[in-house]
C-alpha cells in the first residue's frame, strides 16, 4: 500500500497523483490534507512516515509547496529515507541506491505530467540490494 499526504500547497498535485494510482491498481491511503486551506505540512509528514514505519504502508508519496519543509520532516522520523525528486533521474536513483521510502514533490516546483513520470519510475523502481548501498544505508541508520 502507498500512504500519501500533502499540505494545501501540494493539495492539487496529490489528487492528480492518487488519479493515477487508482488508475493502475496500486491500493493506497490517504492521509491528508483534504483541502486547499492552510495548514502546517509536518503533521502529514508524521503521519505518512509512521504509517510506513508501523507496516500499515510499503511506501509514501507527500508533497508540499516545494517539497523541501515536508521532506525534512518526514527525514526526522527514525528508519524513514524520504528523498525529494523533480526528475526521473533522481526518483530512479533514489530508489535503486538508497532504497528512499518515501517520494516528495513540489507542488508548485513540477507540473502533473512531470510528476506522474516521477512517481511511476519511482514506484517501478526496485532496490538494487547490493553491498555498497547496503552499507551506506545502513550507516545513515546507525
Amino acid at each position: 500500500m502507498i500512504a500519501i499526504g500533502s499540505d494545501h500547497g501540494g493539495y492539487e498535485l496529490k489528487q492528480e497523483i492518487i488519479q493515477y494510482l487508482e488508475s493502475e491498481g496500486y491500493a493506497y491511503k490517504d492521509y491528508g490534507c483534504y483541502g486547499t486551506e492552510s495548514c502546517d505540512y509536518p503533521e502529514f509528514a508524521k503521519k505518512v512516515g509512521h504509517a510506513i514505519i508501523n507496516k500499515e504502508a510499503e511506501k509514501g508519496i507527500l508533497i508540499c509547496g516545494t517539497g523541501i519543509g515536508i521532506s525534512i520532516a518526514a527525514n526526522k522520523i527514525k528508519g524513514i529515507r524520504c528523498a525529494l525528486c523533480h526528475d526521473c533521474f533522481s526518483a530512479e536513483a533514489t530508489r535503486l541506491h538508497n532504497n528512499s521510502n518515501i517520494l516528495a514533490m513540489g507542488g508548485r516546483v513540477v507540473g502533473p505530467e512531470l510528476a506522474l513520470k516521477i512517481a511511476k519510475t519511482w514506484l517501478e523502481t526496485e532496490f538494487s540490494d547490493e553491498d555498497r548501498h547496503n552499507r551506506r544505508i545502513n550507516l545513515i541508520e546507525d
